[in-house]
């Protein structure tokens, strides 16, 4: 069901945020830590999980595409990553974070806009907002199912220190992934299925990126810069069909 996992993102950010608000102050910082390293091992395995089987389909088909499919997913990340690169994605997405950032004051008056503006950039600006809304426009929501279970636990933590203002960031949540969704579920009816996988199998990938940034805390890989690899992959396969 395309949509299902927009709806089950905002479902997890909205009892995260309870959780939060009733007992997320009394969680040590031990304890947050190993919750996030979890879920860094568990994202990495869904990352893979989707990116391996794609390659091996990509790699089943006949003609060129299957005799250069790891070609293709290997100069797709490449070329992806130096345009991302180019274009300074990763650091104009921090720019944009830190100008609505300077619209919030310090003072207590602002907890609840600052609660949502802080829940907002952390759960709708990041590769898995991107990719987990294209999957599931395509009727994939396993992504933002995984999605789903870091912003729900984040959200209990962030509704423990800034308040109910967490739980207003379910409205950019709702309008960028859903439209996203609805665009690639639009979309997805005319592209080629092999298309599909491939950017499935690069997404793969940048997922299990976000997760070794969750495991590591000196990794900083820039999945962000990375997005390119996504639309490269779909004209270098869909030229080569």
């Amino acid at each position: 069901m395309p949509g299902l996992g927009v709806i089950v993102n905002v479902a997890a950010v909205l009892l995260g945020t309870g959780i939060g608000l009733v007992v997320g102050r009394f969680i040590s910082k031990g304890m947050e830590r190993a919750i996030i390293q979890a879920q860094g091992i568990a994202v990495i395995v869904v990352g893979l999980a989707g990116a391996i089987p794609a390659l091996q389909q990509l790699s089943a088909r006949p003609g060129l595409l299957g005799r250069y499919a790891l070609l293709v997913f290997v100069g797709s990340l490449i070329i992806g990553t130096l345009a991302g690169e180019a274009l300074r994605i990763e650091r104009r997405l921090e720019q944009l974070g830190n100008r609505l950032r300077n619209f919030v004051g310090g003072g207590a008056e602002h907890t609840v806009t600052e609660g949502f503006m802080t829940a907002s950039l952390i759960f709708c600006v990041g590769a898995m907002t991107v990719l987990g809304s294209i999957q599931d426009g395509l009727g994939q929501p396993n992504t933002l199912f995984v999605k789903a279970l870091l912003d729900g636990t984040i959200s209990i933590f962030l509704a423990s220190s800034l308040g109910f203002g967490v739980a207003l960031s379910v409205i950019p949540i709702l309008v960028l992934q859903g439209g996203i969704a609805l665009l690639s579920g639009l979309v997805g009816a005319v592209v080629p299925s092999a298309v599909l996988v491939a950017i499935e199998a690069v997404g793969g990938a940048l997922i299990a990126a976000v997760g070794i940034n969750l495991l590591f805390d000196d990794a900083n890989i820039p999945v962000g810069n990375m997005l390119p690899a996504l639309f490269v992959a779909l004209g270098v396969v869909w030229i080569l069909l």
